[in-house]
């Protein structure tokens, strides 16, 4: 199980660095190579790589990606086989650097997990990423040769965040910046979705939540990871019963005892929480996401829009591709999620029409990009879309409206006479993937996972349109608006977006002979809301039991058109295992620390007609 970790680890977090293990790699050909220990303002010092073209003939932009994965492979002989966000920059010519983050690795200071930012930090001696990155970039305009003065920033995941974390009170050297995939809040991103606990990343905690001995070059966490052989990660999950016994794994693991003491968004996460931060951008900023991000899906989206909001100074732009966590770095040629084929070199336009442009365009050549607003995938009709505003302004509000046998109606008329009900049970839960797996670092396949599998069971409402007689795009924002009635003091509601594929759907080659693209329901977009904080993440409420409740909460945007002969689909149940913890529906106010396994009970749910799904159609 270790070693399976660890190659996942290297997956999933750094989908663009790779081992320095090929001899004569580019980089070690045309690049030279040094180390520096940079000073901050307070005195530590944060282990810092140059990467600089051999060519001396020209001067060139610097690159600056901060990590808390490690910067990798340490000592000025040994070079990465791969330099910046694509080949096609490391082949331009920019000097790359790349910095082990605060109390991470070869750098000194005290780890923290997203470092709440400090409004109007630019020149006070108080540190915290925005002010490390300045103190940085100040560092390499007076000590690296062979630049431009000129300085960009990218980074996927959680050197995402430290790309985002920069934008408030930015160098003024620092002209354009990619956040790719960013952490926006870990309440919302990762390991919590909506007050609703992240189980799936259970394997996720010894890198976030163990303290570094020194100085380290190597994964010092590694030893506590949980080390079994596992075939069916569902049943695992269930047998380990409340989450309170994960303490036997975690006890002296700090981020774990930080969610277990911080079950609602109060203090310690709000100030952990960077968007609202981001105020007064005045550069050029290209936010990237992928559609079927399972990890990071909110911070890009919110990135983007706040950034947009708040900051008229800002070239703000976003692009929405077809694509799992940071999958864009990366070209395998036949780009695929799961079951569902969007295309071919998918990835390689993107680093060459978008990427390339943007810092080409601000870096090197001094102009605005040539880039849309929004670069946006439709992954219905599997082709890009430019638009000059994200959401999109030419839509129209349309309803998702739920009626008698399964029918789902757009833009309906609600009957709030119509009750649809169902028995959830915890110790029965619905499983979020339609097949076997074992456990994993973090979940991936099941953001287009097939969803006939949840639709045959009685504790899942399934909703359908009729066959479609044209196509229907729906772009932008979705809202579920629940009006609920439970037997219980709390519980969880699951809404899912499907797109319900024809008999006659081709298959695709790369699946397994098992899998019928014929009827396929492929999830579109899904979300969890934990009953209790419908009235506000900070404001826990117990339901009363059989008393009417509204339950609103915003699914992550999407474009995607149902195509002609396909149907829209809605389900809604209020187990989703083992992606999500197991709410015991009944109210205790803190699940990971004080539920039982004598708290977990059934309860029925009750849906009524007044429910809709507001979303957005492209006209």
């Amino acid at each position: 199980m270790k070693i399976m970790l660890q190659v996942v680890l290297a997956v999933l977090f750094f989908p663009i660095l790779v081992s320095a293990q090929k001899e004569q790699s580019y980089p070690k050909i045309n690049y030279e190579k040094q180390e520096f220990e940079v000073k901050m303002r307070d005195g530590k010092t944060l282990f810092t790589q140059v990467y600089s073209p051999k060519d001396k003939s020209r001067k060139y932009p610097i690159m600056l990606q901060r990590t808390c994965y490690s910067v990798a492979p340490y000592g000025v002989d040994s070079f990465k086989t791969s330099l910046g966000p694509s080949k096609y920059l490391m082949e331009d010519g920019y000097i790359f650097v790349y910095q082990d983050v605060r109390g991470r690795y070869m750098s000194e200071g005290v780890w923290t997990n997203m470092t709440p930012n400090i409004t109007g930090n630019k020149h006070k001696k108080t540190t915290d990423e925005s002010s490390d990155t300045y103190d940085t970039v100040d560092w390499l305009l007076k000590n690296i040769k062979g630049h431009n003065g000129k300085v960009g920033q990218w980074g996927i995941s959680y050197p995402g965040f430290y790309t985002a974390s920069a934008l408030p009170d930015a160098h003024p050297a620092l002209v354009a910046s990619s956040p790719q995939a960013p952490i926006g809040d870990f309440y919302f991103d990762d390991f919590n979705h909506n007050g609703a606990t992240t189980q799936s990343y259970l394997m996720a905690y010894p890198v976030f939540g163990v303290d570094k001995p020194g100085k380290v070059k190597e994964g010092w966490y590694r030893d506590q990871f949980i080390d079994e052989e596992v075939a069916d990660a569902y049943q695992w999950h269930l047998d380990l019963g409340p989450l309170k016994n994960v303490e036997k794994y975690y006890k002296d693991n700090f981020f774990w005892q930080e969610v277990v003491e911080h079950p609602d968004y109060d203090e310690f996460w709000q100030k952990r929480g960077l968007i609202k931060h981001l105020d007064g951008v005045e550069h050029n900023v290209l936010t990237v996401g992928g559609f079927f991000d399972a990890e990071d899906l909110y911070g890009p989206l919110n990135i983007y829009k706040k950034v947009e909001e708040s900051s008229p100074n800002a070239n703000n732009m976003i692009v929405m591709g077809p694509w799992s966590h940071g999958n864009w770095a990366r070209e395998t040629g036949f780009q695929a999620v799961n079951h569902i084929y969007f295309g071919d070199s998918i990835s390689t336009f993107y680093q060459k029409e978008i990427e390339f442009e943007f810092f080409t365009a601000v870096l090197k050549e001094d102009r605005k990009p040539n880039l849309p607003e929004a670069s946006i995938f439709d992954t219905g009709k599997k082709e890009w879309r430019k638009f000059d505003a994200w959401p999109p302004k030419e839509t129209v509000k349309t309803s998702l409206v739920f009626g008698v046998k399964e029918k789902l109606t757009v833009d309906g008329n609600e009957d709030a006479s119509k009750v649809f009900s169902y028995i959830s049970d915890p110790m029965k839960p619905v499983p979020y993937r339609s097949e076997i797996e074992g456990l994993t670092f973090t979940p991936r396949p099941y953001m287009s996972d097939d969803q006939r599998h949840a639709s045959k069971r009685n504790d899942v409402l399934t909703f359908s349109t009729e066959t479609l007689n044209e196509d229907v795009t729906l772009a932008g924002e979705i809202m579920a608006k629940l009006d609920v009635m439970i037997s219980s003091t709390d519980a969880d509601f699951i809404v899912k977006l499907i797109d319900v594929h024809p008999s006659n759907h081709p298959e695709y080659k790369h699946n397994a002979k098992n899998i019928k693209m014929g009827d396929y329901q492929m999830l579109v977009r899904a979300e969890v809301m934990r009953g209790r904080y419908r009235n506000g993440f900070d404001k826990p409420e117990p339901f009363i039991p059989n008393e009417a409740a509204n339950v609103n909460f915003q699914l992550q945007d999407i474009l995607h058109t149902f195509k002609k002969g396909h149907k829209i689909m809605i389900q809604i149940h209020s187990t989703w295992f083992p992606y999500i913890d197991r709410n015991p529906q009944k109210y205790i106010a803190n699940i990971i620390k004080d539920a039982t396994e004598e708290d977990y009970q059934k309860a029925t749910i009750t849906i009524t007609g007044a429910s809709k799904i507001e979303v957005n159609r492209l006209k």
